[in-house]
């Protein structure tokens, strides 16, 4: 199996299946010297990890991530040292006998047909390399990538959809993301919200969502024009992104029913002597480049396929089956999902910030 890298200074490699003894992933294009202990890392695998809420699936793993190389203690502490970093997470909690009925049968809304059309063989256990546990891998490396950037880039990500309920542009509040267990970008919301998911995951359905990112504190001239865009690039690492079908940058799909008056993020002088955007329908991307606005997206989540309906499928024996998926699965995978689209972000930036430098210094 091929295409398991991403980026282009900044890579990342992850490895390993959703039933394996263990999942991981190799990053590589990391300068040296930058501080980097395991301690930088769980934070943000605990919040991704399973069984968090009864929103969420009720797989139990630490995902305790352990660093294997790449990183050496100066004198000062541990910190990176330009080689390679591989980062390994083990799988404590599979139940691949809740697989057995769907060996040889196709999960409706999977990805079980294409990996045996296009393999000859599949992982059945939990979807395999398929799985939504090779997430965390990423959310690993996103840490890496954090450290890359700095404090002064902010990457921050929240529910904002949930099925039909929306939250207002106006009402968005990201601080409120992790203070709660739908990681809803706004609490008013939640009492509501979890009363709805409640109903969702005890008829064994489930719904999809939106998730909205913004990041702060990149400045203008990331990315490159034509084949090197900043918000392609973006669009690309979140479109990986298990269950994601709809990527949107800035006024995105809602920029068709503009003017181009409305469009236009004019600008004008501040008293620094730098511009000042009125708007930002563009998401902090202008030709390919960053403009020094904030950028913003919405990345949009199917609901999960593996639900307790019966739905229609067909075997590999060419007989007409249905389906009921059992296991352990999230009802709407969006939620932990926001970390990820966190850490996808930061991925591509630091691979657009080191990629600048190596142009223009």
């Amino acid at each position: 199996m091929s295409h398991n890298t991403f980026g282009h200074l900044f890579r990342i490699t992850t490895w390993g299946e959703s039933h394996g003894p263990a999942i991981g992933c190799v990053v590589d294009g990391c300068p040296p010297l930058i501080p980097l202990t395991e301690a930088d890392i769980q934070p943000l695998l605990d919040q991704r990890k399973p069984g968090g809420s009864r929103f969420v699936t009720q797989r139990q793993e630490a995902d305790q991530v352990r660093i294997l190389s790449g990183v050496f203690d100066d004198g000062n502490g541990m910190v990176t040292t330009g080689t390679p970093i591989s980062l390994m997470i083990e799988n404590t909690d599979q139940r691949s006998k809740d697989y057995g009925e769907i060996a040889r049968a196709f999960r409706p809304g999977h990805a079980d047909y294409a990996y045996q059309s296009k393999y000859g063989v599949r992982d059945h256990r939990g979807g395999g390399r398929s799985s939504a546990r090779e997430t965390a891998s990423r959310v690993a490396a996103g840490a890496v990538a954090r450290k890359v950037l700095g404090e002064s880039v902010r990457i921050r990500a929240g529910v904002v959809q949930l099925g039909p309920h929306r939250i207002a542009d106006e009402a968005i509040d990201f601080d409120a993301v992790h203070d709660n267990a739908l990681f809803a970008a706004s609490a008013e919301v939640v009492p509501a919200w979890e009363e709805y998911l409640d109903g969702v995951r005890k008829a064994g359905s489930s719904i999809g969502a939106v998730v909205a990112l913004e990041v702060t504190g990149v400045p203008a001239g990331w990315g490159a024009p034509l084949y090197g865009k900043l918000d392609a690039e973006l669009a690309a690492g979140m479109m990986s992104i298990n269950a994601v079908k709809g990527v949107e940058i800035g006024a995105g799909f809602a920029a068709a029913e503009l003017s181009g008056e409305d469009n236009a993020d004019e600008m004008r002088l501040g008293e620094d002597g730098r511009p000042v955007f009125l708007s930002n329908k563009a998401g902090g991307v202008l030709g390919g480049i960053s403009s020094g606005q904030p950028l913003t997206a919405r990345v949009a989540f199917k609901p999960t396929s593996s639900i307790l309906t019966l739905r229609q499928s067909i075997n590999r024996d060419g007989e007409e089956v249905d389906l009921r998926t059992k296991g352990r699965h999230d009802p709407c995978v969006a939620l932990r999902g926001v970390p990820v689209v966190e850490a996808m972000a930061a991925i591509v930036l630091a691979d657009a910030m080191l990629r600048h430098r190596a142009q223009v210094g």
